[in-house]
């Protein structure tokens, strides 16, 4: 008998840490992630060990083409990394365990890249309008145009601001106001 409820409470805790798992998964589509690169970073996080593609491959039943996509995804973002093992050939991977240099890794990534390319594409666009401006005899047009420069000169602000607040992100400095609990 008291087999059984060891075998049952091994099979409850399976059942909360793949619930948790799930839950990481889904939420991996605020970072840009899909659910299987959730889910291969949630069995990393729980794992005893570092884990090979095919031990990867043999918990998640998926292609170790698929595993290998995930890691490096999750490498590029500072979520795995490689690690090393005396006497084993295979390469190693371990979850990256301070999510807190996760987030500001990742978040300051994608949001630097997309700000970038925003404020190159108003600065385009104020040139682009100023040249037609220039161009036109139109007074009507070259209303609107300088109407829509404003606007372009405003979100470019926003953009160039919020390029202020990555760099607070990437910096670290974000936890001087909101310290890590």
């Amino acid at each position: 008998m008291p087999e059984k409820k060891e075998y049952q409470d091994w099979e409850k805790y399976d059942e909360t840490i793949e619930k948790f798992i799930q839950v990481i998964a889904k939420n991996m589509n605020l970072y840009g992630l899909t659910s299987s690169v959730g889910r291969l970073y949630g069995v990393l996080y729980f794992a005893d060990k570092p884990m090979t593609l095919d031990d990867m491959r043999d918990a998640l039943e998926m292609s170790k083409t698929s595993m290998s996509t995930g890691v490096r995804t999750l490498s590029e973002m500072k979520m795995v990394e490689s690690t090393f093992k005396r006497g084993i050939r295979k390469d190693l991977y371990r979850s990256e365990e301070d999510w807190y240099k996760s987030f500001t890794s990742l978040f300051g990534n994608r949001w630097r890249h997309h700000t970038e390319t925003n404020i190159e594409e108003a600065d385009e666009a104020i040139a682009e309008l100023r040249k037609l401006e220039e161009e036109t005899d139109d007074e009507q047009l070259k209303e609107k145009i300088n109407t829509n420069i404003d606007r372009l000169e405003y979100a470019k602000n926003y953009y160039e601001w919020l390029m202020k607040f990555i760099q607070v992100i990437e910096s670290g400095k974000i936890f001087d106001y909101i310290p890590k609990n």
